[in-house]
């Protein structure tokens, strides 16, 4: 019996944190997914312990195909960059890692987290269109946000945290 032709067998998402280990396919990623050149110290802020859930690789099929890096700001969880190559989005990748952030988040003690923010460049309404399916509202607008890059402004978007316990509470009971 022969095996099935891959396009019939399930894909398969996993998620890493990140670690001095995988540093290297992060910048390469961020490298094709955006237009500016981050720093040394980001990426020695995002292999933190403290922020091991909100920065992560993700992997579709065992391949690198994106990651998720936020920092803690006391009772805030910035989002700085989330990115997924082009040829594998629209396979919910995205969705998938914001909601692990969003649940990491919700059940995050020390500090409380009460929101997670971002900024989305006003160009890119795709963008901002997705986290607003996932339960973000604009709040305000960054002039001169980005330096070198243009248009310059960037939306500010966030979405207020609630505690595990509220969110099962919402569930209908079964």
């Amino acid at each position: 019996m022969s095996n099935p032709p891959p396009s019939s067998s399930p894909s398969r998402v996993t998620f890493a944190y990140l670690t001095h280990r995988n540093l290297g396919t992060v910048k390469k990623l961020n490298s094709v997914l955006f237009p500016i050149k981050y720093s040394d110290k980001f990426y020695q802020d995002i292999i933190a312990p403290e922020v091991e859930d909100f920065c992560q690789l993700i992997y579709y099929n065992d391949v690198p195909v994106g990651n998720i890096c936020c920092r803690l700001e006391n009772k805030d969880l910035y989002l700085m960059t989330m990115g997924v190559l082009a040829p594998y989005r629209s396979k919910q990748l995205g969705s998938q890692a914001l909601k692990r952030v969003i649940k990491a988040a919700a059940s995050h003690s020390k500090p409380k987290i009460r929101r997670v923010y971002l900024h989305v460049q006003i160009s890119n309404t795709d963008a901002k269109r997705f986290y607003e399916r996932h339960g973000f509202k604009e709040v305000g607008i960054k002039e001169d946000y980005y330096k070198k890059i243009m248009p310059r402004d960037a939306w500010i978007l966030e979405r207020i945290i609630e505690s595990e316990d509220k969110q099962d509470q919402e569930k209908p009971q079964l």
